[in-house]
């Protein structure tokens, strides 16, 4: 599980700042859209005769219904195969370790991060106490404070990071929720029911717009230490199952960073030698990937086409993906395994 340096992630926060202006680009893509959240839901995809969900239903790990998770050009969804590679390559490949192997960091529960959709009507509830709050988001600019945290995830385990009821008191506790009928992903992390005071904490929280390519403001955390958002970075199974090629890069943690680039908007360590956060390394195109299943063979051309995004200090190359119990371990950790770090190139920093 990916651990964190949780003081050096940060700088002390002063003062609560109005929601709002995390939705104002601090150094936007060229092509950033506006920022204000959309509120029109998007086409129905029932077919005639079939029962209308209701809109506050609850689901874990929802396809999605194939949408891309943020518009094409966004960091997580740009293809840079054809990118050039960073001078400093080496010299990064050399500090995370040549012979150090890729491993999935996800599978059946306890493993990986979990996610959920709700409808718009899904009721919001108010975080009440951001250990970060001059970085997080209270709730959507314009709105009254809250997030759409359903019950479920106060007393049911897998709804949380760690698969804890509440989501206990250890570990990251990634919440992650999309509001499928606004399009809105709201994430945290350190997220816990504090029965005592009957409400939610979070170290900090974010919200984004996914038909938008905003970035957090320059300096910002989100709920992952690089700044930016979790979800479009998870290898999802019905991604790696489905009959399309998978059309992100992943996340990805390395033991040390060195401050941030592009498309990052925060630093969590000036380790001497090390990437920086928004790092992206690519799978060269040398690497062998025969033997492989045409699943796992998906993932890894991913990695090739996308690439992997450097977001939060952890374990060297340590892939993060959802906490799905139809993951199978045994056929997951070898074919990770067989892939090194010197496999991969960093593709020049701070490109876009």
């Amino acid at each position: 599980m990916s651990s964190r340096s949780r003081l050096l992630r940060r700088l002390a926060c002063s003062t609560l700042l109005l929601a709002i202006a995390c939705n104002k680009a601090g150094s936007a893509s060229p092509t950033s859209p506006s920022s204000t959240a959309s509120t029109t839901p998007p086409a129905s995809t029932t077919t005639p005769g079939t029962p209308t969900v209701a809109a506050s239903t609850v689901r874990l790990l929802d396809p999605l219904q194939g949408r891309q998770l943020f518009p094409s050009d966004n960091w997580w969804n740009r293809d840079i195969s054809g990118a050039s590679v960073d001078p400093a390559s080496d010299a990064l490949i050399a500090f995370i370790g040549g012979s150090k192997t890729l491993h999935p960091d996800f599978g059946p529960p306890p493993y990986g991060i979990p996610y959920m959709t709700v409808g718009g009507s899904q009721p919001r509830v108010v975080i009440g106490s951001f250990q970060y709050a001059g970085e997080s988001d209270a709730g959507v600019p314009g709105e009254a404070p809250g997030y759409p945290i359903p019950d479920e995830a106060r007393t049911q385990p897998n709804y949380i990071e760690q698969a804890v009821p509440g989501g206990g008191d250890s570990g990251d506790r990634h919440m992650l929720i999309v509001d499928r009928d606004r399009w809105l992903l709201f994430e945290t992390w350190a997220t816990k029911w504090n029965e005592a005071k009957n409400r939610w904490e979070a170290g900090s929280g974010a919200i984004f717009d996914l038909s938008s390519n905003t970035r957090r403001l320059e300096g910002w955390t989100s709920a992952d230490a690089a700044g930016l958002a979790v979800l479009p970075g998870l290898v999802r199974y019905d991604e790696v199952y489905g009959g399309s090629e998978i059309r992100h890069a992943f996340r990805v943690t390395v033991r040390g960073t060195n401050g941030y680039v592009w498309p990052a908007s925060h630093s969590a360590g000036r380790t001497s030698g090390a990437p920086p956060m928004g790092t992206r390394l690519r799978l060269k195109q040398s690497a062998d990937l025969s033997g492989f299943s045409t699943p796992l063979r998906k993932i890894f051309e991913a990695m090739m086409r996308y690439g992997l995004i450097v977001a939060d200090n952890g374990t060297d190359m340590q892939v993060t993906g959802t906490m799905d119990a139809r993951w199978n371990n045994d056929e997951l950790n070898p074919a990770f395994k067989r892939l090194r770090a010197s496999d991969f190139e960093v593709v020049q920093l701070g490109w876009r």
